[in-house]
């Protein structure tokens, strides 16, 4: 049995009251699905698959204004359940687009509706989880579905973003989509670099040098497009 070493105080997340029916019921099904909690974040459950290559992460963020980020929250009628605080995850959950699922299981064909985040929502929670946490991986991101996208490319996805929330690219997400166009200012930006690097790795066959172009060029065109309307708040 592991005790708490007396020298480091444990420190438990703070507890919030929001929706106790629904998240004792999802703690339960988590369960029921052999998902366990993460040991150090009660944002995240993990089960692992049907072979060793496989974990699967079930993650919950929030966008709340009076909790700082990245705050921690526990739900107060459950066990183990909580949830991080991350500015712009808000902007996920507003744009919502269902999409279907299929899997054949056994002989048997399965369907089921989800709700995903829709283009504009993913974008801007990418801007602003890159500008929190500055990890390649939200870099690479950001230029890959900018440029890879079922819309159709760049312009379709800025044109998206002004329709959703085009009245809303003021304060810290603005500030975010400064920030994200400045660390792709150039080849060699970070933001261009990890996304050529990534690419590399998955089509060895790429020109590096188009890559890096082509991030740089997404993300301005981008940036553009989104605050040629709006001004940044002073």
């Amino acid at each position: 049995m592991n005790r708490p070493d007396p020298a480091k105080p444990e420190r438990r997340p703070k507890q919030r009251s929001c929706g106790s029916v629904h998240t004792r019921r999802l703690e339960q099904a988590l369960r029921n699905a052999e998902f366990h909690a993460d040991a150090d974040r009660v944002w995240r459950w993990i089960a692992d698959g049907s072979t060793t290559r496989i974990v699967i992460k079930f993650e919950l963020l929030a966008d709340l204004d009076d909790q700082p980020a990245p705050a921690t929250f526990q739900f107060a009628e459950c066990e183990q359940l909580g949830a991080a605080n991350l500015r712009g995850t808000g902007f996920a959950e507003r744009d919502i687009v269902v999409q279907e699922l299929r899997t054949r299981i056994g002989g048997v064909d399965h369907t089921a509706e989800v709700n995903v985040a829709g283009l504009a929502g993913f974008l801007l929670a990418k801007a602003a989880a890159a500008y929190s946490r500055r990890k390649p991986k939200d870099w690479y991101d950001i230029a890959f579905v900018l440029l890879h996208n079922d819309h159709g490319g760049v312009t379709e996805a800025a044109e998206l973003v002004n329709i959703v929330f085009g009245g809303e690219l003021v304060g810290a997400i603005r500030t975010a989509l400064d920030d994200l166009h400045a660390n792709f200012a150039d080849p060699l930006a970070q933001g261009p670099q990890a996304y050529a690097e990534q690419m590399l790795i998955d089509h060895p066959d790429l020109d590096e040098t188009t890559l890096l172009a082509d991030a740089v060029t997404a993300v301005d065109e981008f940036h553009r497009a989104v605050t040629a309307t709006g001004e940044p708040d002073l």
